[in-house]
């Protein structure tokens, strides 16, 4: 499902944020991205969304090489390929739940499937919320429905950025097993990229990161 070879990447010249000489993850797989805060976690997520471009080496995705796309190719693919749940949400405020989930499928050229959309909330355990706006919703009833809307284009690929930081053990555990539960019932892949060490018992499966040196100022 990802392939990395010689990857690298930096948002200014001469600056290395992401350094991964190889990794790949098989289809229907999960796996973490580790490391100390700084090390590049969510940067790589970004690299293998498709977000942003490498400075050097490879991404595959699904069997397609991210190098080799445009930007708005890259827009298209993570749409049709690839389910992202990000630190914050960003549900659209003025939508509802199922509105959200419906511009999700129409934003990349699919017809908005109400019934699709429904069921899925539905699976995440809050498809009685299908017509709250986000503000009426807790913080976990948000992230459910940003789960939702992340599968519901089917994506090969989903990918979680720290999506247990600031939880209990408790809600930890509610978290990790609704993402690794929803990916494996619709048959995607997961990548979470985390610093949360109790997630290691359900995802033993990592790539770990170094910490980056600080960069030197001079006077």
């Amino acid at each position: 499902m990802i392939t990395i070879e010689q990857l690298q990447f930096g948002y200014r010249r001469g600056e290395t944020v992401v350094d991964v000489d190889a990794f790949t993850l098989p289809a229907t797989c999960n796996a973490l991205v580790v490391g100390p805060s700084g090390c590049g976690k969510t940067t790589l997520l970004h690299l293998v969304a498709g977000l942003l471009p490498p400075t050097r080496g490879r991404i595959e995705v699904d069997g397609q090489d991210l190098g080799v796309l445009t930007s708005a190719a890259r827009d298209r693919f993570r749409g049709r390929h690839i389910g992202v749940v990000l630190q914050q949400f960003h549900l659209l405020p003025t939508l509802t739940a199922l509105q959200n989930l419906l511009v999700a499928q129409t934003i990349i050229g699919l017809p908005a499937d109400r019934a699709a959309a429904q069921a899925m909330l539905e699976a995440l355990g809050v498809g009685e919320l299908a017509s709250a706006h986000p503000h009426r919703l807790s913080i976990g009833q948000q992230q459910r429905v940003a789960i939702a809307r992340a599968l519901i284009n089917r994506p090969r690929l989903v990918l979680a950025d720290e999506p247990t930081s600031n939880l209990d053990d408790e809600a930890c555990a509610v978290v990790a097993d609704l993402l690794i539960d929803a990916t494996q019932r619709h048959g995607a892949a997961l990548l979470v990229a985390t610093h949360d060490s109790r997630l290691r018992a359900r995802i033993p499966r990592e790539l770990a990161l170094p910490r980056r040196p600080v960069a030197e100022v001079r006077t």
